[in-house]
């Protein structure tokens, strides 16, 4: 364009030069047998309006040729507008709720060939909230390019919808495939991961995950205590029955895992089944030396294992002399020696204090060995009568 403008200016001097001038002259042109004679002024004009007239005409033409491609070009930026379009609407949809407006908006977007791999990951998102598992299984089977990113969508919505379904196994599949693909394992698939692996009831998996979720401060501390609490507790009542496993259990627990109430209660349960009663005594033991637990030193009266324990369970009553759940375990204990007035001293103590169906049972059991069926028959009636929601049984 710039170049028309310099011969145009040129072209427009040359004449305003010719006629300042005052003699212009004539331009001759001969074509035999014809003869043309022009001022040359006038040949000047006609030379210019040529010239103009032949750039418009070549510049119609070549806007002629491209034609074609700008109505490609159109349509294509018009079909992209209606999918940015229609992906903005199943997202709003979606968030909103509305889960069938959104995978029909999602499959328009699709359609119109815009972002194919998020639309098709977000219509099978609404069509698993629809309930509707083989149109979801369709859209995440769609081609869609399987760049990593693309992969990472998918197979993390595959593995949300199988553990929404408890089949762990499958999300576990889908997740070892999006490692496989060489993605660097994030937080949002490790969380994932550590559902599947407690549904899948692979503790030791889930004990590595919170480990690794912790070193990145990708979990609360209370919340990873409680994940690591529950997976011992379950690894401990799968050895259940075995005494050797339950052993080399206890000493690879942490040690401030094998001092809470709740654990040693339940080891020392599983133990006492499995007829390790002097490891069951020894977790009671360190557990309540560590920290006082009433319902703790209650059980302390289920482990019966050789003498000491009566001996053992007077020194804590010096200092814990009202609490109503040692005194029934010295009264349980007091029972199984045939200590019968220490056993009904203890057993009364601690009913004084707080009414609970053991102590009233262990009474019943006493008045039984004493031979006194109907104190047994009231003690009975009475444990039958208590009511004990908060009790741990």
């Amino acid at each position: 364009m710039k170049f028309l403008v310099w011969v145009l200016l040129l072209f427009a001097a040359a004449v305003a030069l010719a006629i300042a001038a005052g003699h212009p002259g004539y331009v001759l042109l001969v074509y035999p047998p014809y003869r043309v004679e022009l001022s040359f002024t006038l040949f000047m004009v006609a030379l210019l309006g040529a010239f103009v007239l032949g750039h418009l005409l070549l510049r119609g033409v070549a806007h002629a040729l491209q034609l074609p491609a700008y109505v490609r070009r159109f349509r294509a930026e018009r079909a992209q507008r209606k999918g940015h379009d229609a992906l903005l609407e199943a997202l709003t949809a979606y968030f909103e709720g509305r889960y069938a407006a959104a995978e029909q908006a999602a499959q328009r977007a699709i359609t119109l060939g815009e972002q194919p791999a998020l639309n098709a990951v977000l219509a099978a998102r609404a069509a698993h909230a629809l309930r509707e598992f083989g149109q979801r299984d369709a859209y995440l089977a769609l081609p869609s390019g399987r760049s990593p990113g693309e992969d990472t969508m998918r197979l993390l919505a595959q593995a949300e919808f199988e553990l929404e379904q408890h089949q762990p196994e499958s999300a576990l599949a889908a997740l070892q495939a999006l490692n496989a693909s060489g993605i660097r394992k994030h937080v949002g698939a490790m969380t994932l991961e550590l559902k599947a692996q407690q549904q899948a009831h692979n503790w030791d998996a889930v004990l590595e995950l919170v480990g690794q979720l912790e070193q990145r401060n990708a979990i609360q501390p209370a919340k990873a205590q409680q994940l690591r609490q529950h997976a011992w507790l379950q690894k401990l009542r799968a050895s259940a029955g075995d005494g050797k496993s339950l052993r080399g259990l206890w000493k690879q627990m942490p040690g401030e895992l094998r001092r809470t109430a709740k654990i040693a209660a339940e080891a020392a349960r599983i133990l006492m089944q499995a007829g390790e009663c002097a490891l069951a005594r020894q977790v009671l033991t360190e557990s309540l030396n560590a920290e006082w637990d009433s319902d703790l030193a209650a059980l302390y009266g289920d482990c019966r294992e050789g003498g000491g324990q009566i001996d053992q369970a007077e020194t804590w009553l010096a200092t814990h002399h009202d609490d109503a759940g040692l005194l029934l375990a010295l009264g349980k204990l007091c029972l199984h020696q045939e200590l019968w007035g220490k056993a009904q001293s203890y057993l009364d103590a601690s009913l004084s204090l707080q009414p609970s169906r053991e102590a009233y049972t262990a009474l019943a059991q006493l008045a039984e060995k004493q031979h006194k069926p109907d104190d047994a028959f009231k003690y009975y009636q009475l444990a039958a009568d208590v009511s004990e929601p908060g009790k741990n049984s």
